[in-house]
């Protein structure tokens, strides 16, 4: 069976497409795509972009409300999940996740360059096939301070309009 294939639209920027791969990842792939077929990301913003290392988004709305679900456990191989040896080199997308392993809800990143300190500390689950020039521009917009805890986040939304899973 092919591995799932998801199509990101950005306003603004244009789409990114990705491969998934469940045999690294299964219950985080399932997830991203169950909240995908949900419209879950609809809307949602990469809210934190910091150029030369990723992209981040799925867990905040333009007003940076913030909009979880419930958390997964964290399949990577420091979290005793040895088989995901995916690296996180650029074009991976990776789950975000807090200091406890098992965090992992919405939150996702795009690795912009490669970041091998974050290989076996991640879920890393999927990578793109295009749209990397999306990548790169998004990478490059202007970032700010939000309030005083959030840093990184672009001056002006960067909106996800849709994630599609196209097979």
């Amino acid at each position: 069976m092919a591995n799932p294939k998801i199509k990101i639209v950005v306003k603004n920027y244009g789409t990114m497409t990705a491969e998934l791969y469940p045999e690294m990842a299964p219950k985080t792939v399932e997830n991203f795509l169950k909240l995908a077929n949900e419209k879950f990301f609809d809307g949602l913003i990469f809210h934190r972009v910091i150029k030369g290392f990723m992209i981040q988004g799925g867990g905040y709305t333009e007003d940076m409300t913030d909009k979880d679900t419930d958390s997964i456990k964290g399949e990577f191989a420091a979290n005793g999940f040895v088989q995901n040896t995916l690296k996180h080199t650029r074009g991976v997308l990776s789950m975000a996740r807090t200091s406890d392993p098992n965090s992992a809800s919405s939150q996702f990143f795009v690795m912009h360059k490669d970041a091998p300190h974050l290989d076996a500390q991640y879920a890393g689950f999927g990578k793109l096939t295009d749209g990397y020039d999306v990548l790169d521009a998004i990478a490059s917009v202007k970032t700010t301070m939000y309030g005083w805890y959030m840093q990184d986040v672009p001056a002006d939304a960067v909106v996800i309009e849709t994630i599609e899973v196209i097979e």
